[in-house]
Order: C-alpha cells, then sequence, then structure tokens
C-alpha cells in the first residue's frame, strides 16, 4: 500500500471544503484536474476514483487521500455516494513524497505518515471537524483559522490511525476484551445497552466485567457505553437534518427528554445548541 509523507512543521494550507451527494445511482465522478491534495471521507456508498492511472474503491467509513501530481481524477465505475472532502496544499516547494511497503519513509522528524486510504477508526470525530470547518467559511473566519482546521482534520486522522487506544495492560486477553466489548457497543449502539447484556453475551459475571473494563481503560463500562453514544449522536446532529427525537430514538433512549439529559451532562450542551453551534455546511449536487 502506498503511504504518504506529510511535512509536520508547518500548518497546511486551506482550498476548499464542501459535502458532496450523488444525485442519483448513475453518478460518476467527472474529469478534474487535482493540483493539490484531496482528502474524501465517505458518510454513505461507494466512490469509484481512478487517478494517476490507478483505480480506488472507497466505501463508507473509510477515506482517501490524493496527493498534487500533475494529473487528473476522474470516475470508472458508476454509483451513488456521499462524502465530505478536503482541498489543502503544503508550503510551496514543498514536493508530495509517497512511499511503499518496499520503501523505507525517510527518517526525518519532520514528516509524518499516512496510508493513502483505509477504515477511519472514528467517523464521527472526523466528520464533526470537517462540518465545523465548514461552518468556519462560511462564517469568513480568516485564513489561518481555515488552515489551522484544516490542519487539525488530517493529524485527527492521522492520530487515530496510528496511536494505540488506552489500554492500561500488556495482556493480550484483557486487549482482546477491551476490543470484543468496543464492537458490541458499537454494533448495538441503537439499543438501549446494559452492563448486564454485554456481560451475559461474553459469558462474564457483570462485576467482574465491569471492574475489569474500568481497570483496563480507565473509565467505567457505562461511562464508555454512554460517550460511544454521544459520539454517535454528534455525527447524526452535524451531518443529517433528523430531529432531536429521531436520534433519541435512535439511539435507544427511552425519550428526547432522556437524551437531552444525558448529553447535556456529558458535553454541557444541549443537542440542538451543539448542532446550532455548526449549523453552516457546504452542500454540493453536481
Amino acid at each position: 500500500m502506498r503511504t504518504l509523507c506529510l511535512p509536520s512543521n508547518q500548518l497546511f494550507e486551506y482550498v476548499l471544503t464542501g459535502k458532496f451527494k450523488a444525485p442519483s445511482p448513475d453518478w460518476k465522478h467527472e474529469n478534474f484536474y487535482l493540483a493539490e491534495y484531496e482528502l474524501f471521507v465517505m458518510t454513505e456508498g461507494t466512490l469509484y476514483m481512478n487517478y494517476n492511472n490507478e483505480n480506488f474503491t472507497v466505501n463508507e467509513g473509510e477515506y482517501l487521500l490524493l496527493p498534487p501530481c500533475n494529473s487528473w481524477r476522474q470516475g470508472f465505475k458508476s454509483a451513488y455516494c456521499s462524502f465530505y472532502w478536503l482541498h489543502f496544499s503544503t508550503a510551496p516547494g514543498e514536493l508530495p513524497l509517497a512511499i511503499t511497503d518496499s520503501t523505507p519513509a525517510p527518517e526525518n522528524a519532520d514528516f509524518f505518515t499516512i496510508p493513502q486510504t483505509g477504515k477511519i477508526p472514528k467517523l464521527e470525530k472526523i466528520v464533526v471537524l470537517m462540518k465545523q470547518l465548514q461552518d468556519i467559511v462560511k462564517n469568513r473566519y480568516p485564513s489561518i483559522a481555515l488552515d489551522a482546521m484544516s490542519t487539525s482534520i488530517i493529524t485527527e486522522l492521522y492520530g487515530q490511525l496510528t496511536l494505540l487506544p488506552p489500554i492500561n495492560t500488556q495482556s493480550p486477553n484483557q486487549k482482546q476484551i477491551y476490543y470484543d466489548i468496543m464492537d458490541y457497543v458499537k454494533t448495538n449502539i441503537s439499543r438501549n445497552l446494559k452492563i448486564s447484556e454485554i456481560a451475559e453475551a461474553f459469558g462474564y459475571n457483570e462485576k467482574y466485567l465491569s471492574h475489569r473494563f474500568a481497570e483496563i481503560t480507565g473509565i467505567p463500562l457505562k461511562q464508555y457505553i454512554l460517550k460511544a453514544k454521544v459520539d454517535t449522536a454528534n455525527y447524526m446532529l452535524t451531518d443529517t437534518n433528523k430531529s432531536i427525537s429521531e436520534i433519541a430514538k435512535e439511539l435507544g433512549f427511552s425519550d428526547s427528554h432522556n437524551f437531552t439529559r444525558a448529553y447535556k451532562k456529558l458535553t454541557g450542551l444541549s443537542p440542538s445548541e451543539y448542532r446550532n453551534a455548526f449549523s453552516k455546511r457546504l452542500l454540493y449536487h453536481v
């Protein structure tokens, strides 16, 4: 897999951003010249992209990072999809550098590396940042704010891909407990999850599982479940037009009142306040 080296000693320069929703399943990306870096963050469907004589298939929850290389990008297959996109550039004269599995990365502290494409571990966090960038673009913030926000998005992706989760253990078995629970919560995020249910699903005593999880991660399992629901809520509040009641229902809360109370307890804001804080987006239908 190709990996891109990006400079770590500068802010990236914001160029353009937006959100795109294909008008139909027959849509195919048009032929456009790419003069700077472009990041695609997929939220629905599949993007079929050809760039520099290479085909990329990018599915929901994945990203694609294209470097400038005096080439054109175009779709090679029709499909419905929706994605956020960001164009950015590095300092003048800073040439893009790509390495492969067979090529070692440069031994230079002024670079960091990101695989050109892959799964985004925490899609909701990237989407929230993309929406925040669009909001400050529409509110005409100064260029340094746009550059800083663009850099934040790329470094957030880098952090998600490279940093280890907060697991206070070296035991493979304990790490597996963490990953299994994390996957279970994510898969069942739309339900009113109980610790007793998770314990039963994995064949553990409820108190033992709660104790082990808190020991491994540093936070109680109940708090982890709530945080996962709030992270998903943030994504839904920024990326969809669903009502607060609809979001509450889809996240397993009995009603919007209980959802709002739990959300505000963890974030300090109501769901409506969070949504209104970054209400402006740049939506493209082309």
